[in-house]
């Protein structure tokens, strides 16, 4: 789907579709389990062996042999080698098990992205409803007030009417307007950000949702589930990355051990006065001598990164219980005030609006009255649809803190 396409309908799980495809962040994070792919292909090579070729020549006379003057005749001493780095003292396996550790955190970090973005996007098409029943009612009270607005120009003009009132109901007509196109103005804001989440190059707003508030509300949050070896992806990638830093202070630690380097040579040494030349192989074993350098630097910065690893485990599951916790408050408050304004307060506000116009259009109500009960009725239903879409935001966050996933899945696409 081309990201400059326009979208004229669009439902939640369109938008989310579409999100979990071109999302910027959610790539990024996709790329970084590619990066750390990476590492761990680096982490299992070997270091190549080295080639050398020396030549020396052991005289500047008689550099010819009896047999000749050809090239490997001559009394050139001729060294071939090829030395090989052996890595000892588990510094492979560490080096290894701690580019793992660094692959399951960066897979765990893209599930953890791929679920605030179904959180973000959620909220975003919620507030974006949310802004469109505003704009909606808005519109419809503007209607209200120019067809208040008429009644009253005709009670004016029998004399029922002063005009002190009249002018008051045809600036509240005026004014109403406005804040229908200041609502109008909010709609577009919100689906453009809607439209940012998707990776939308060009977002203009220019699309209609499809869904509705009332769908939102209706779906309620599901128990947390207690599956073993699940958790929150963010505590997953926290985990997998102290295993990472527990494996590389074990990996700097090893690395005070010497890693020998083997090498074998032959050496040719056609040196006069005659055949046979001097052929030679041989054997050799060097390793660096541990006095000066003992890796304390790194071995110290390994066991700070630990404890650092440590202490954001143990923030990140604090964090886990606390939204979890605030979730689940945050949607038994939205929840029974949804219930009240549904029950109650809506009926009893829609019932006095109607009530007061009539009395109005009779001349039997102020317009002070009127007018209070417009403000009133349109402040109802506009905390009803605040409260429906606080309702759904609930959802929405409850779903992600609980959003839990099996650790055996970050092993699924095992390197």
């Amino acid at each position: 789907m081309d990201s400059n396409a326009p979208i004229q309908h669009l439902t939640l799980a369109d938008a989310k579709r579409i999100a979990f495809e071109r999302n910027w962040d959610l790539l990024t994070a996709k790329t970084g389990i590619d990066s750390a792919a990476a590492q761990l292909i680096v982490a299992k090579e070997f270091p190549n062996p080295t080639a050398s070729l020396n030549t020396a020549n052991l005289a500047t006379h008689n550099i010819a042999t009896t047999e000749g003057n050809g090239v490997w005749q001559r009394s050139y001493d001729t060294i071939i080698a090829v030395s090989q780095l052996i890595e000892i003292g588990g510094k492979r396996h560490d080096r290894q098990a701690a580019a793992r550790a660094g692959t399951r955190g960066a897979r765990a970090r893209f599930y953890d992205a791929k679920r605030t973005l179904d959180q973000g996007v959620t909220k975003a098409y919620v507030a974006a409803l949310l802004a469109g029943y505003n704009e909606q009612v808005l519109a419809e009270s503007a209607r209200f007030m120019k067809r208040e607005q008429d009644i009253a120009q005709s009670r004016f003009s029998a004399g029922d009417l002063s005009d002190s009132d009249l002018k008051q109901i045809q600036i509240s007509a005026e004014q109403f307007e406005l804040q229908e196109a200041a609502a109008h103005a909010a709609t577009i804001q919100s689906r453009i950000e809607v439209e940012v989440l998707m990776g939308v190059r060009q977002p203009k707003g220019n699309w209609t949702p499809t869904d509705r508030l009332e769908q939102m509300d209706a779906v309620f949050p599901p128990p947390p589930e207690t599956r073993a070896g699940a958790a929150r992806p963010d505590v997953l990638a926290a985990e997998a990355d102290l295993r990472s830093g527990e494996f590389n202070l074990k990996l700097q630690k090893a690395m005070r051990i010497p890693d020998p380097t083997v090498a074998i040579q032959y050496e040719h040494n056609p040196v006069p006065p005659g055949p046979p030349p001097d052929d030679t192989f041989g054997v050799g074993v060097s390793f660096p001598l541990p006095l000066w350098n003992l890796n304390g630097g790194n071995i110290k910065a390994a066991k700070a990164a630990v404890e650092q690893f440590e202490l954001a485990l143990d923030k990140v599951k604090a964090q886990n219980a606390s939204d979890v916790a605030n979730a689940q408050v945050e949607y038994r408050e939205a929840y029974d005030r949804l219930q009240r304004y549904q029950k109650v307060i809506v009926p009893q506000s829609a019932k006095s609006r109607a009530s007061v116009s009539f009395a109005f259009d009779k001349g039997a109500a102020t317009l002070v009255d009127l007018l209070e009960a417009e403000r009133t009725d349109n402040t109802v239903r506009m905390a009803l649809a605040q409260a429906q879409s606080d309702t759904a935001n609930a959802v929405a966050d409850v779903l992600a803190a609980q959003n839990v996933l099996p650790e055996t899945e970050l092993e699924s696409h095992k390197q």
